[in-house]
């Protein structure tokens, strides 16, 4: 999924720097075993998933041992700002959106060309590869493939007497009277969808407008018109209840697992989220959730739906084993046997050939979500903009804005004219 973070954590990158250029690059693997540190962010499903994947690869070097470290989300990128910091960065560091280029450009990541001989990107879709690349330097490796779409459930819109909507045609007009529709007729506690206001919903729902978040030489993009409409929608769905009271949102943005969302709890009849969750939500919710092209990506001037690299997987700068750390890489991304323990957790494949080879491993939930990934690949707008330093604390700046809109602290048009200031303040 998409990574953003908080000013703290920015602050501690950049103190990183510091601590960089006075220790020198990472010192050369010495002879004999070597111990590896793996970070990543998630849930204890994928944790599982990671770890048998580790054991895989250790197995396959009997000369390297790694240790996992993983945290919740929300709770991830403050730890490795602190980390990084304090000169103490796992060797092997997942990351996504615009961490990478953050990182990057302040001496924290290795360039992967320094590893090439260990790491073969050759076989990765380019679209994803090209995610870890800045200023012509690979600094992440992508994990897998997704997309940004509506997640929805079948069986809240039946009991509802709602018809499912046609993806090829709906709008956000469609969106928005299709969760008013359900939600009058559902149980108490069931909403037709749940408050879809997040950083990569802004993206797509400007990108159909010809706009975006960022534009290629690092500015704000995205137009105060079009975030005062989009929450002049939410503020409308909230007020009749197709969405969660603001109380409710603003909770249950703190709980950011699949299996704590309504849509894998079963109360919510659509939800906006990454493909590559979907099979995580199906197991929480028991249901057979769908995944549909986001409204209006027929209607728009553009597609705004892309294709991403679900996460990315970066090396430390200083590492004192990049040599190790890169063939961990390598094996995470290009060998089936992590594959078939990955499976879709971390996106679709990357490697075509791995994809090939797990297939026949994917189970009901896993075949759905990689079936979506090809009924949209040739239908997705032109690649995604990823932000520039700064831009990880669009995430922050939006929660804390979007909540005075929930609770009607703040009309949607001076919430928007504040976002776009303080947006492109961040980012300057």
């Amino acid at each position: 999924m998409r990574a953003t973070g908080t000013r703290a954590a920015a602050g501690l990158i950049g103190a990183a720097v510091l601590l960089l250029t006075a220790c020198g690059g990472g010192s050369d693997s010495q002879d004999g075993p070597v111990e590896l540190r793996f970070s990543w962010w998630g849930n204890e499903q994928r944790a599982q998933a990671t770890e048998r994947a580790i054991a895989a690869f250790e197995a396959a070097h009997p000369g390297i041992t790694v240790t996992g470290e993983y945290a919740d989300f929300n709770a991830y990128f403050d730890r490795i700002a602190t980390s990084v910091a304090a000169n103490d960065a796992p060797d092997v560091i997942t990351m996504g959106g615009a961490y990478p280029r953050e990182y990057g450009d302040r001496g924290a990541l290795l360039d992967l060309a320094e590893v090439s001989q260990y790491l073969d990107l050759g076989k990765l879709d380019e679209a994803a590869t090209s995610n870890g690349r800045f200023d012509g330097v690979q600094y992440g490796v992508p994990t897998g493939v997704n997309s940004y779409g509506v997640v929805v459930n079948p069986a809240v819109f039946e009991a509802a007497g709602v018809s499912l909507p046609d993806d090829t045609t709906w709008t956000w007009a469609d969106f928005e009277r299709i969760a008013a529709q359900i939600s009058a007729a559902a149980p108490e506690g069931t909403y037709g969808a749940e408050d879809p206001t997040s950083a990569d919903a802004l993206d797509l729902y400007s990108r159909q407008s010809n706009e975006g978040l960022y534009t290629p030489d690092g500015k704000l993009a995205i137009s105060a018109a079009t975030v005062t409409t989009w929450w002049e929608m939410t503020s409308r769905m909230r007020n009749a209840g197709a969405t969660p009271p603001a109380t409710l949102t603003v909770e249950l943005g703190g709980q950011p697992a699949p299996e704590q969302t309504l849509m894998g709890r079963g109360l919510s009849g659509m939800r906006l989220d990454w493909s590559n969750r979907l099979a995580a939500m199906r197991t929480a919710s028991g249901a057979p959730l769908v995944m549909m092209r986001a409204p209006s990506e027929s209607a728009g001037r553009q597609p705004g739906m892309w294709l991403q690299a679900s996460q990315l997987y970066t090396i430390s700068s200083r590492t004192e084993h990049p040599e190790e750390a890169a063939q961990l890489v390598d094996f995470l991304v290009n060998d089936p046997a992590a594959g078939r323990e990955i499976l879709t957790d971390r996106g679709i494949p990357a490697n075509p050939e791995v994809r090939d080879a797990i297939s026949g491993a994917f189970n009901e939930n896993q075949k759905v979500e990689a079936e979506f990934i090809d009924r949209i690949s040739e239908q997705v707008g032109p690649p995604l903009v990823v932000g520039p330093v700064g831009s990880t604390d669009t995430r922050s700046i939006l929660e804390r804005i979007g909540s005075d809109v929930l609770f009607d602290r703040a009309t949607p048009a001076d919430a928007a004219a504040r976002f776009v200031d303080e947006v492109t303040a961040a980012i300057s």
